[in-house]
């Protein structure tokens, strides 16, 4: 072994100076010429009031170059393949690693898609199924319910020397359950929802959505198409005439001289609509699939996605679907008791997965779980487990709000996770408001002073200590610690819940008061949103806002998707004696430059897309001589670009007196939205934003009950008191609130408190607490009641 004799200290190396990532100039969304240093292999949390530029410069800058710098380093052929990413709006970029970006981007809700498949347990499943089961019935996709069984025989030809001709047969034994499809629901229609039997379909039957008898093609299809009679009602059809009408095989008819394909109703409806998404369908399309279509269990595979066969392989009489539909901490036992050197591999890898759920605080989730049932905080913690056990050093990981959807409880094992990746010699960027993560941070960097235009620049960085005592919102919120509600008001009555037994929920029998502010916690997976939206009895005017995603395009905005564009295309019609289509960028009004975008996009395939101002409408996306008609001395193009609150005041008085405009506009002000344009694309907002603009949208809807998903996900901590004085108001309106929530400070400012626990999944589904936030606290018999005692400092 060599000895060293060379004692004095190496000299330093030019790699060593490479300790920061160096942001300058960045413009992007909001942001105003920001630079900042941020240090390497530290975490640092970026602060700030909701919309400031949180996530212009953590994602939008910084990990978007970074994603862009390596996709570079493929191939044209491997780029073509990949999303295309454009250069942010930034002058310097120096220092960036491998970004791994962990956002809250909801999971695929395809029917098919569960926790297991998006974390790759499924397969290492299979595998060991396929290797151990008893009896043995194939290879892994033997064991996928996303696979279908094969069977086929026939002459090919092989196109090798001189061709020829041979027999051949081809066989694949798939677990996909041939009822279902691997969906695990099958669908059955209700055909009073799909037409009026007592008219005719030239008196227009159809009760479908936007299938109108007079002009549309697919209503055209069936009268003329010669199967049925048009002008007889539907209820009076023969045998044979209604089994065309409903399940008619698809073939080539001529209606008005144009070749088209009729196809049976019930074919026809499954293709257009039950083959979709339906949670990216539009509210009243959704409406009539939920009306139509009712789901029911398969009962061929009891809802286990699988075939006979697949079920009837077992290892120790477990069989796959019986693993599956396990809680993942008792599915992790159970593998760890195998004893099969062969695969002794295969057990230590999934052992390490199933163990990452549990060590991250999703043990009480199960792999046959869909995965677009889960929330944006669970959404992001499953991304988060392929992350834990790697090896991986210096890489720069993002996280955005990792605390969402997590008890105070949960909280401390995510900052053990956080500082975990940090020590390993990762960079750690973490946009977050809770101050029980904040408090870990090495560095900070505050943007602000306010939202929107009001943002856009660094208002502090350096350490907490520094935050406190500096003078930015974030800095004199940081503290903030709401009091238990002395006085509470008096219920007007109860909503009954009886036997709920929806998911975790043990026959669970609870009143939740009327007219007054209740709010549901308990550890993340305790139960609350199974007995809040799944067990709150149908019919009694409940008006749900969730967390799911707003589904919009570039061209969607607060004006267009709250319904406020419809009044001001109204006033503007009305002032100037013209088609009120004209006022629409997605209609007759458009420039027909950019269609009505405002910008013109160019691809370049493996490249990115250049999207460049239209020269012919100036990005104002409507044509001139639209834009010539003014109400009130503005034009449709000067009113979008407003904010709300300056749109609030314009409505609100004077010439420009809209009312149906300015009640819009006021429940905007009323959720904290103020500093939003109204043409701002909606693809630009935060999550927050997001919620909030839907909140907004269902305060205009008449119920007797609001239920809310954790209304504070992405609020900063000086919004949560505006938040509170909204919830207050829509219940001094005469209007129950139920809210599902972990923030301290809303369950501090409760009337009643409703506690789940004491754990999460098979450990939870009970009622653990009953009463006001003053006998949680000195009660503190449960874990919501201890930490709610440490906040108000009781």
């Amino acid at each position: 072994m060599a000895t060293r004799t060379d004692t004095r200290a190496p000299a330093p190396q030019a790699s060593d100076s490479h300790d920061l990532i160096r942001v300058h100039g960045a413009r992007v969304n909001n942001l105003k010429d920001v630079s900042v240093e941020i240090p390497k292999r530290r975490l640092t949390v970026f602060t700030g009031v909701s919309g400031s530029g949180k996530s212009s410069l953590v994602f939008s800058t910084i990990a978007a170059e970074s994603q862009r710098m390596i996709n570079e380093t493929y191939s044209a052929f491997v780029q073509g393949f990949m999303p295309t990413l454009a250069r942010p709006e930034v002058d310097v970029l120096e220092g960036l690693t491998t970004a791994i970006i962990v956002d809250q981007q909801r999971l695929g809700a395809d029917p098919r898609s569960t926790v297991g498949t998006v974390t790759d347990a499924n397969a290492m499943l299979r595998i060991l199924f396929s290797r151990l089961g008893e009896p043995h019935i194939g290879p892994p996709g033997a064991y996928a319910f996303n696979v279908p069984s094969v069977r086929a025989s026939g002459a090919i030809t092989v196109e090798r020397g001189n061709k020829k001709t041979v027999k051949a047969t081809f066989d694949r034994t798939g677990g996909m359950c041939p009822r279902c499809e691997g969906r695990g629901t099958v669908s059955d229609i209700d055909l009073t929802q799909l037409y009026d039997d007592s008219k005719s379909l030239s008196e227009g039957a159809f009760t479908i959505p936007g299938w109108k008898s007079d002009s549309q093609w697919t209503v055209q299809v069936y009268a003329q198409s010669g199967f049925v009679d048009p002008d007889k009602p539907i209820r009076r059809y023969t045998g044979k005439e209604l089994q065309d009408f409903l399940y008619g095989e698809p073939v080539k008819v001529k209606v008005n001289g144009v070749n088209l394909t009729y196809e049976g109703l019930i074919p026809k409806i499954q293709k257009s609509f039950l083959s979709k998404d339906k949670e990216a369908m539009q509210p009243h399309i959704r409406a009539f699939v939920e009306r139509a279509v009712t789901f029911t269990t398969c009962p061929e595979c009891e809802g286990t996605r699988l075939s006979e066969g697949a079920r009837s392989s077992k290892i120790d009489r477990v069989s796959i679907a019986d693993a599956c539909a396990m809680q993942i901490s008792d599915l992790a036992a159970w593998v760890r008791g195998l004893d099969e050197p062969s695969v002794a591999p295969l057990l230590t890898a999934l052992g390490g997965t199933l163990d990452s759920f549990v060590e991250i605080g999703l043990g009480y989730l199960s792999l046959d779980r869909p995965s677009g049932t889960l929330s944006g905080g669970e959404a992001q913690r499953v991304k988060m487990i392929r992350h834990l056990g790697s090896s991986l050093t210096d890489v720069t990981y993002v996280f955005d709000e990792p605390t969402i959807g997590l008890h105070p409880h949960d909280i401390q094992r995510m900052n053990g996770l956080l500082l975990r990746l940090r020590d390993k010699g990762n960079t750690v960027l973490v946009v977050e408001h809770k101050p029980e993560t904040i408090v870990i941070a090495d560095h900070i960097v505050d943007l602000g002073p306010g939202a929107g235009t009001a943002g856009g620049t660094v208002c502090f960085e350096g350490t907490v200590e520094g935050l406190r005592a500096g003078d930015t919102v974030t800095g004199r919120h940081f503290d903030d610690r709401a009091a238990v509600k002395k006085t509470v008001r008096e219920p007007t009555g109860v909503l009954e819940i009886r036997g709920a037994h929806t998911h975790n929920l043990r026959d669970v029998d609870v009143d939740v008061p009327l007219g007054v502010l209740t709010v549901v916690t308990g550890v993340a997976g305790s139960g609350k949103s199974s007995l809040v939206h799944g067990s709150i009895p149908p019919g009694e005017n409940v008006v749900s806002v969730d967390q799911g995603a707003i589904r919009g395009s570039r061209r969607s905005n607060p004006a267009t998707y709250t319904g406020l564009l419809d009044p001001i295309r109204k006033a503007f019609a009305k002032a100037n004696d013209v088609k009120p289509a004209l006022f629409s960028a997605n209609s007759e009004g458009a420039c027909p430059g950019c269609n009505g975008a405002g910008v013109v996009y160019s691809d370049l395939a493996m490249m990115a897309g250049v999207a460049s101002t239209c020269d012919e409408c100036e990005g104002k996306r409507f044509q001139p001589a639209v834009l010539e008609y003014r109400f009130a001395g503005r034009d449709i193009s000067e009113v979008l670009a407003m904010s709300v609150t300056e749109a609030e005041e314009f409505f609100g008085t004077g010439e420009g007196r809209v009312p149906a405009a300015h009640r819009v506009l006021g429940r905007l002000s009323d959720v904290g939205l103020g500093y939003l344009s109204l043409g701002q694309p909606l693809t630009t907002l935060s999550g927050g934003e997001r919620q909030r603009l839907k909140l907004a949208t269902h305060m205009a809807e008449k119920g007797g009950v609001y239920v809310l998903d954790e209304p504070t996900a992405g609020l900063h901590l000086a919004d949560v008191q505006q938040l509170l004085g909204l919830l207050d108001r829509i219940v001094d309106s005469g209007t129950s609130v139920v809210v599902v929530e972990h923030h301290q400070a809303v369950m501090a400012h409760a009337d009643w408190i409703i506690d789940l626990g004491p754990g999460a999944g098979h450990d939870g589904g009970r009622i653990v607490f009953e009463g006001t936030p003053a006998d949680l606290v000195a009660g503190r018999a449960t874990l919501t009641g201890e930490h709610l005692a440490a906040y108000v400092g009781a």
